[in-house]
């Protein structure tokens, strides 16, 4: 890491930044603030390292993460959708010096999320046309139903690891059946919540964090939501989201059956996984766990 920050400096003096101050860190990224050479603040995203790996995601490449969220982050401000715009993308050629993503910075006041015109926001992301050629890399090269099946299978057997008498998964022929109406029309982003929203008076001045972004409907978008609003910090109140939403397009069914159950049942499981494994959680990794198969045991019986 000393290698890493030195690189950083180094950057700093070419794109002539002062005051680099550490903003947060996640398990692939640190980000970083500073003030370009007109005194303006830019975010400098750095990588831990090339390749990474977690009980969620066990092949990670951040240069493809890095350049996935220039492209889309690009590609959103252009049609005025609230990002942090990148700026530039610096790809290293050396296997010891981080990739960096510049970018404006977006503050935040710190003030209450308004999630009616969150999901109004959210109407408007799903109807953009994605970028031509988007390969999201949270697909990992299948289509997103086959992504989603995968990933249940996968992420249930690694809970199974952690938990004692976890029981066999569900039926996922069922659950692939269900997930037939799911379109690939439009963008989702996947991990909105409170830390990855930017706010000015409420409203959503920048959505972060596009690495879980894949090609589907408002369906996965809302049984991701439905899992994170069990979550206090993450600020989502569910009904204003449905109705703000409402505001621009028909928001999908709650979620308690069909492909919405098993899009919550997707989201509960890389929950279960966080509280278990990347973030360990005493009361909420069981907790989480025994959701997941309470919804694994409503997919079944709902055949």
């Amino acid at each position: 890491m000393t290698e890493h920050l030195a690189a950083l400096h180094d950057l700093a003096e070419r794109w002539r930044l002062d005051h680099l101050t550490p903003v947060g860190s996640g398990l692939e990224f640190t980000v970083y603030r500073a003030l370009d050479r007109d005194g303006r603040p830019v975010a400098l995203r750095l990588a831990h390292r090339r390749f990474d790996a977690n009980a969620n995601d066990p092949h990670v490449d951040t240069r493809t993460l890095l350049s996935q969220e220039y492209a889309l982050g690009r590609h959103l401000a252009a049609h005025g959708f609230p990002v942090a715009e990148p700026l530039e993308l610096l790809l290293s050629p050396a296997p010891d010096a981080p990739d960096v993503l510049l970018s404006r910075y977006v503050p935040d006041d710190g003030s209450e999320l308004d999630c009616f015109a969150l999901g109004g926001l959210l109407g408007r992301l799903h109807r953009l046309p994605p970028p031509p050629g988007l390969v999201p890399v949270a697909s990992e090269g299948l289509t997103t139903r086959q992504v989603i099946v995968a990933r249940i299978r996968r992420r249930w057997t690694e809970v199974g690891r952690l938990v004692a008498d976890w029981p066999d998964p569900p039926d996922l022929a069922v659950a692939a059946r269900h997930l037939d109406t799911v379109t690939t029309a439009g963008l989702v982003h996947l991990d909105v919540r409170s830390a990855n929203i930017r706010r000015r008076d409420g409203a959503t001045a920048a959505l972060l964090d596009w690495s879980n972004a894949l090609l589907a409907d408002a369906t996965l978008e809302f049984g991701r939501l439905t899992e994170y609003a069990r979550y206090p910090e993450n600020q989502l109140d569910l009904a204003a989201l449905r109705a703000g939403y409402g505001r621009e397009q028909e928001p999908p069914p709650d979620g308690g059956a069909g492909p919405g159950l098993v899009c919550r049942l997707d989201a509960a499981l890389m929950l279960a996984l966080v509280f278990l494994s990347e973030s360990p959680d005493p009361s909420r990794g069981p907790a989480a766990a025994d959701h997941a198969r309470e919804l694994a045991g409503a997919l079944g019986r709902a055949g």
